[in-house]
């Protein structure tokens, strides 16, 4: 049994969103990685009997409300000037960051990162440089924004999840590029790896 379903019967619609609810709270209270988020709802959202749902919040308390207290610092801040800056791991975001690349590279990969609200906003400066922002495929990602003199592209695939937390990208930038990558869990690899699968993903989306 799990939150009162049977894991013998078949889930319900509402078994499911209940299911993804602790799932975001799990997310909020520090328990699961933006990834490991994305991962689990994914096997919700595919449940078909109650022990589907088990599986999907194994290792998790059947109560999972209260904010877990954390010692990791919060990022705020991430900034390239003539450089490469590569900001990823378990790094605890705040409601709001901000990115800045002058004459540089920045790679912000946010699929093993926490959050504590469900809607954080990611603010991009860039000039003469480049942003490459990755996060999980599952995660609601708004990205919008002006590039003069450059480029701001989307990859992957764009999956809505109304339960799920949501991060919002606004650039800002002058002879420059931004690129958000929707990274599917099971894809692996280096950054130019993950390039090529996702170029390749993208050719094979409907237009």
């Amino acid at each position: 049994m799990s939150g009162g379903v049977d894991e013998s019967h078949r889930v319900s619609d509402q078994d499911r969103e209940q299911a993804v609810l602790l799932l975001r709270d799990d997310l909020l209270a520090g328990r699961l990685t933006l990834d490991e988020f994305s991962e689990r709802v994914e096997m919700a959202y595919r449940a078909k009997i109650g022990q589907d749902l088990v599986r999907a919040r194994r290792n998790l308390p059947q109560s999972s409300r209260g904010i877990v207290a954390s010692g990791r610092r919060q990022k705020r801040l991430t900034i390239a000037f003539f450089g490469r800056v590569i900001r990823r791991g378990r790094i605890l975001l705040r409601r709001r960051t901000l990115v800045i690349s002058a004459f540089g590279d920045v790679d912000l990969d946010l699929r093993e990162a926490e959050m504590r609200d469900p809607s954080i906003g990611v603010r991009i400066l860039v000039a003469f440089g480049n942003v490459d922002l990755y996060v999980p495929e599952g995660i609601n990602v708004e990205v919008g924004g002006t590039i003069v003199f450059g480029r701001l592209r989307e990859w992957g695939r764009d999956v809505v999840r109304a339960e799920g937390p949501t991060v919002s990208v606004r650039a800002l930038g002058l002879f420059g590029t931004v690129d958000v990558w929707r990274v599917p869990h099971e894809m692996r690899g280096s950054y130019s790896e993950i390039f090529a699968q996702l170029e390749a993903q993208q050719r094979q989306l409907p237009a």
